[in-house]
């Protein structure tokens, strides 16, 4: 047992993370149908045996219309709950908790592959286009398709379908659900004043902003165990040129929780839609402070996100308090056994240990 704060085991309900490092959701776009394949088994296959302490699965559509391409999984019938369980049973033999990020793609769904350009399908392509829905009628990007504002009854059927998703969730043999509230999707399109622009119940105030993103976790959280954990990720602040702040952000938080929410997972941006994070070249750990100021106001757990890298920063973002988590995306892609390269660094007694019993054995053969 190790006494570094970033390799500490971490409850959750009923659910124990045998270290503080999360494998953060990451698209594939490889679905066929919503439905994992092949190439989703072998990506998620490398990252079973890596060590890390929890998994979030891609963003998953909770219906075909809320996914943000065609390649992109859902969990909305029983072959994609059949496929999903395969993936599961993969780090439930390895002792990680692994989680699914339910997902309604909004204004942002109806889209090409990022490597076919990223931008609307267009009617008569051999991947037709969808109608997308929206709190108002205002498209994601310039020039891309308008969606169509969201009627109350159809607000209502989106929330069942979150909740339906949730119970596939379980039945797939996952831990516990993250519910998608970040990147521009649906959920963050009705908390930003900028693409929400309603003069109903759920526009205007912050109070009715957040009337989605509350009932969809109310909801998931009645259909799902006692014991699964129930996660929520928030874009905390808009993107430049947006107008949603941390302020929206902690008072949503404080919503959630009452509402049985376990942790929130801070992340940022995605209104307005368009340039890419990585474009705006923002400093290591630039997110950290969204996590810490949630934890510190309303005493939820929180994951930190956010080009966090070295061994060093995740450590000390856990040994502060700033976070419970970590999670890392990019890092993972570069190096799939971070978390043992991250457990030489900060001296741990016996980093292979942290690893499958089979690769450590081997590996202090050969220390």
């Amino acid at each position: 047992m190790s006494d570094i704060p970033l390799f500490t085991p971490f409850t959750l309900r009923g659910v124990t993370f045998p270290n503080r490092i999360m494998l953060a959701p990451m698209c594939q776009y490889q679905a066929v149908d919503g439905v994992p394949n092949d190439w989703h088994r072998a990506h998620h296959g490398r990252y079973a045996t890596s060590g890390v302490g929890s998994v979030v699965v891609e963003a998953t559509g909770i219906s075909a219309e809320g996914r943000i391409s065609p390649g992109c999984c859902g969990l909305y019938n029983d072959e994609q709950v059949a496929a999903w369980r395969e993936i599961t049973d993969l780090y439930r033999a390895q002792g990680i908790p692994v989680f699914v990020q339910l997902n309604h793609a909004g204004a942002k769904a109806s889209t090409m592959r990022p490597w076919d350009g990223g931008g609307p399908l267009e009617p008569g392509s051999s991947e037709p286009p969808w109608q997308t829905v929206a709190p108002s009628e205002i498209a994601a990007r310039e020039g891309w398709h308008i969606p169509q504002a969201l009627e109350v009854e159809e607000i209502a059927a989106i929330v069942s379908d979150f909740a339906r998703a949730a119970e596939r969730a379980m039945d797939a043999g996952f831990d516990g659900v993250e519910i998608h509230g970040a990147h521009g999707y649906l959920l963050h399109e009705f908390m930003s004043p900028f693409s929400n622009k309603r003069a109903d119940a759920y526009g205007g105030l912050v109070e009715n902003r957040m009337r989605l993103p509350v009932e969809v976790a109310r909801a998931v959280r009645a259909v799902l165990p006692q014991n699964a954990p129930l996660l929520y990720r928030a874009s905390c602040v808009d993107g430049e040129g947006g107008s949603l702040t941390l302020d929206d952000t902690v008072a949503l938080s404080h919503a959630l929780k009452a509402e049985g929410v376990d942790m929130i997972d801070a992340s940022g941006g995605g209104i307005p839609a368009g340039m890419r994070l990585a474009q705006q070249k923002p400093v290591p750990g630039f997110q950290v402070p969204y996590a810490a100021r949630i934890k510190a106001e309303t005493g939820l757990a929180t994951a930190a996100v956010g080009m966090i890298t070295e061994a060093e920063m995740a450590n000390a973002i856990v040994a502060e308090g700033k976070a419970d988590l970590v999670a890392l995306a990019r890092g993972m892609l570069r190096d799939p056994v971070w978390p043992f390269h991250a457990a030489q660094a900060l001296g741990h007694p016996e980093p292979a240990s942290i690893l499958p019993k089979l690769y450590a054995f081997y590996l202090k053969l050969a220390s």
